[in-house]
């Protein structure tokens, strides 16, 4: 029984190698995946944390999820003197440009549920609990931007007073407000306690969650592409312990938002902020998925200063005349 050899030359060889490979010594079929680089935001922009430190957080099957700036005091300060210098333009933009950007937001960020979904779920939670996070941070961002053009004739008044003169007080925001967000909920925690800030003028500066911080980065790009002016929403990300500190202790921030629950670092920050009087609201995260937690005009409040105006006025009558 005879066999018949099939004669095969190098340049055959070669040209099959080729074919197979891309010339670098992969597969035709294989490419490099783009790991996406986690930074911080501040003030419009994208910049490496100051340290230059990173740390890995792990999920709870013990997988990386990514490496994540480890924010400096340095960081803090920048982050701060960005709000200061947006919060001129910020505060004094009008009520209806403010609700169309918050509504933006949820526009930008309904559009990217996917992509936050997988990073919640990757982050630990379950994909029913991840659609529900989702969906409500979406909610509430419809929700404050409702409240935009309302609050102040809700809250404001017109005081009863004895004499020629009337009385108003009407609500201003405080200014730069430091937001310790929620441990546990990565996009929902931002959404709640950043929009009420916003919306009432404040300008912000957002330690994320340490254990789950993949959300507030891309959460950052949704603002960055929904009109937020560069400077009004500040989010950085590393280790509550590092930076407590700070932001107590800062004298251009004028309150605190705290929604941890750790009394040690709520105490620090009570403590520091004595020095320029600046407030201090502590807040019970639980698990945000009530209206009543995740939508309040009172959260608006919380973070206004209060404006009384004493207004003279001529008092029909005054001189005794009469029918």
């Amino acid at each position: 029984m005879s066999t018949k050899t099939k004669n095969v030359s190098t340049k055959d060889l070669a040209t099959e190698s080729l074919s197979n490979n891309n010339g670098n010594g992969m597969q035709k079929n294989e490419r490099l995946e783009v790991l996406k680089t986690y930074k911080v935001y501040i003030g419009g922009k994208f910049p490496r944390t100051e340290s230059g430190r990173y740390y890995k957080p792990t999920n709870s099957k013990g997988e990386i999820l990514g490496n994540i700036c480890l924010s400096s005091r340095k960081d803090v300060r920048n982050s701060v003197v960005a709000a200061r210098k947006a919060f001129t333009g910020w505060s004094g933009a009008t009520a209806f440009n403010k609700s169309q950007i918050l509504y933006r937001i949820a526009e930008m960020l309904e559009t990217r549920k996917a992509q936050f979904i997988e990073e919640i779920v990757f982050q630990g939670s379950t994909e029913a609990e991840a659609k529900e996070e989702v969906a409500a941070a979406v909610e509430t961002f419809v929700y404050y931007a409702g409240w935009a053009d309302k609050f102040q004739q809700v809250f404001s008044s017109v005081n009863p007073v004895s004499g020629s003169y009337f009385n108003f007080s009407a609500y201003e925001p405080m200014g730069v407000v430091g937001i310790i967000a929620p441990e546990n909920n990565s996009l929902l925690g931002l959404a709640q306690s950043i929009a009420p800030a916003i919306v009432g003028g404040n300008t912000v500066v957002v330690l994320a969650s340490e254990s789950k911080p993949l959300c507030s980065i891309t959460l950052s790009e949704v603002f960055h592409t929904s009109d937020v002016p560069g400077g009004v929403i500040n989010v950085l990300t590393g280790k509550l312990d590092e930076l407590v500190s700070f932001f107590g202790s800062h004298m251009d921030v004028n309150a605190v938002s705290f929604h941890r629950e750790s009394d040690k670092h709520l105490h620090t920050i009570q403590e520091l902020a004595v020095d320029n009087i600046k407030r201090v609201k502590n807040y019970t995260p639980s698990t945000y998925k009530t209206e009543a937690e995740t939508q309040n005009p009172y959260k608006i409040i919380d973070l206004q200063e209060v404006k009384t105006t004493w207004h003279p006025i001529e008092v029909i009558g005054a001189s005794g005349s009469g029918y």
